[in-house]
């Protein structure tokens, strides 16, 4: 019995062991190509489609959005490739806290806040959200959905319950100011595999990548992302 039970033990360091190492040359491949794209020599990277990315959304771990130098990197990666719109989000607000310093920084990007607002094509344009804009936006939007049906039950007399839907509920969003564009592609650089509270209104159709840790990031992976995303055809239900 206790024969088999090293035997056990044995395989199992051996299977985890082969796993290890699998992980560990996958990471390497994953690290040699990203430094390939940045050097240019896979040149079917160096063609990129930004007419399908018409706004791409940076999503940060908060304890890793106080890296202020290395959002200000990704952000100039971002404009020497030709992206124009860009939000940036992380749960606690802290990109937000350093606007100023980020837009500083930056000679050719300006904030953009409100729905109607056009890119320049000459500039960046930058988005700062956090979680509390989510949930104040939300009830905001609530708040007036709930008023107008007040409204319109008393000018009509009809005291049925309402139902409202999705489109009720994007109007009242631009109706305050809270709509902005639907992000086509999400980047999330942090430790966590998912967009940690951005507006869920906002990304219905997204797609979601993650890119590992900010202070990791690599120009040749955030083009491979970028890349991919423009050359996969996409299909939206109705």
């Amino acid at each position: 019995l206790q024969i088999g039970n090293l035997g056990l033990l044995l395989l199992w360091h051996i299977l985890h062991l082969f796993v290890s190492i699998w992980y560990f040359l996958l990471g390497l491949a994953y690290v040699l190509q990203s430094y390939l794209i940045s050097g240019g020599v896979l040149k079917s990277y160096k063609a990129l489609n930004l007419g399908k990315l018409r706004c791409l959304a940076i999503v940060i771990e908060s304890e890793e959005a106080y890296q202020t130098s290395k959002v200000i990197e990704l952000l100039r990666w971002l404009e020497a490739i030709g992206v124009k719109r860009v939000c940036l989000y992380d749960t606690e607000g802290v990109l937000k806290k350093s606007k100023e310093a980020i837009l500083n920084k930056l000679k050719n990007a300006s904030e953009f806040k409100a729905y109607e607002d056009l890119v320049d094509q000459n500039h960046m344009a930058l988005e700062f959200l956090s979680f509390s804009d989510g949930k104040e936006a939300v009830t905001k939007a609530a708040n007036l959905l709930f008023v107008k049906y007040l409204k319109l039950a008393k000018s009509v007399g009809d005291h049925e319950e309402k139902i409202f839907t999705e489109p009720d509920m994007d109007e009242a969003l631009k109706a305050i100011s809270c709509r902005g564009p639907d992000p086509d592609l999400l980047l999330v650089y942090g430790p966590a595999r998912c967009h940690l509270g951005f507006p869920a209104w906002r990304i219905r159709y997204t797609e979601i990548v993650h890119m590992g840790h900010l202070k990791s990031m690599r120009y040749g992976s955030l083009i491979k992302a970028i890349y991919r995303f423009t050359t996969v055809r996409q299909n939206h239900g109705k």
